[in-house]
């Protein structure tokens, strides 16, 4: 595999009573080393945020690895949960991370960490979101953010923050997307025996119902995505879904929002785009040719999806993260 762009100096936030499975989210994502992959992998350092010993809830004692000045390094910082809003924010912290992202490190909370970048005023005027637990309580302490109560990460650009616990793997795994690529996301969370993508705008909260007499039916929605993935070139629309389930397109539309916490087209298209980024890095095919087998009737309507959720035009994808990159 070629080599792509460094991971860089990235520090993870410790501090008192801190959340340890968020905690242990970002160190199993970025610290754990991968030479496997063959990119130049995420530089970790751990840094306490105050002085003092620190352990999270349950008695587990954080030993940092860096003194605090690392934070002046960092390409990224990664802010797990916080214990508690009542509790005010080491002065010192504020201001490194207030001078951290006005030299344009990059920052991402997981869970009640958006607390920690909130406290210091750079979610204001932004998207973000936290554990939907803490919404009303958030809302009213921070009234200058842009709240998103029901999604599992807002990707703001520089600043990442992402709902409560296993969403902080999404918001991992979608920086790391962001910085090697689909195929290195991939086998990350191939490795932690996770989803390999789940895209921010999906519901926190999900009713999946209770199994009753349509355990049949269910099992053909079940196979319906399964090969709706696998031929996305034929699939042209959310009825052609229903019609694969073998239900109307309004039951199968309320029975897919209540299963998979989106919209069908949304996850058409998010499915789509994700074989994109796949075919972009791994052949070399005409960006024509990734259209047609992504479903697109059109490049126009493929280029114009594609950039809207990847961020950048597939040419550009390509050039950074292909064969060739």
């Amino acid at each position: 595999m070629p080599r792509k762009s460094s991971g860089g100096p990235l520090v993870i936030l410790a501090y008192r009573d801190l959340h340890v499975f968020e905690y242990s989210i970002a160190v199993e994502v970025f610290a754990l080393q991968r030479p496997n992959l063959g990119v130049d992998w995420y530089e970790v350092d751990i840094v306490a945020a105050e002085s003092g010993r620190i352990c999270g809830i349950g008695g587990v004692e954080i030993r940092p690895t860096a003194p605090f000045a690392a934070i002046e390094r960092a390409r990224t910082i990664v802010a797990p949960g916080w214990a508690t809003m009542d509790r005010p924010l080491p002065p010192r912290l504020k201001r490194a991370l207030l001078a951290a992202h006005g030299r344009g490190a990059r920052l991402l909370s997981i869970c009640s960490g958006a607390y920690v970048l909130a406290e210091c005023g750079l979610l204001d005027g932004r998207r973000a979101t936290t554990h939907w637990l803490y919404s009303a309580q958030f809302r009213e302490r921070f009234p200058k953010v842009s709240f998103e109560e029901d999604v599992l990460y807002v990707d703001a650009g520089q600043i990442i923050t992402s709902a409560g616990s296993a969403a902080g793997i999404d918001a991992c795994l979608h920086l790391v997307r962001r910085d090697f690529g689909a195929q290195v996301a991939n086998k990350v969370a191939r490795r932690m025996v996770c989803a390999p993508h789940r895209e921010g705008g999906q519901a926190q909260y999900v009713e999946t119902p209770v199994p009753d007499s349509t355990k049949g039916r269910r099992s053909v929605f079940d196979r319906a995505l399964m090969e709706t993935r696998q031929r996305l070139h034929e699939v042209s629309s959310v009825a052609e879904l229903a019609r694969r389930a073998l239900m109307s397109e309004r039951s199968f539309t309320r029975r897919f929002q209540q299963t998979m916490g989106t919209s069908p087209g949304a996850w058409l298209m998010r499915e789509r785009i994700a074989r994109a980024r796949e075919l972009l890095e791994s052949t070399q095919l005409s960006i024509d040719e990734v259209s047609s087998r992504c479903g697109y009737e059109s490049t126009e309507t493929f280029r114009v999806a594609f950039k809207r959720i990847a961020g950048v035009a597939p040419g550009a994808y390509r050039g950074r993260f292909g064969l060739c990159a």
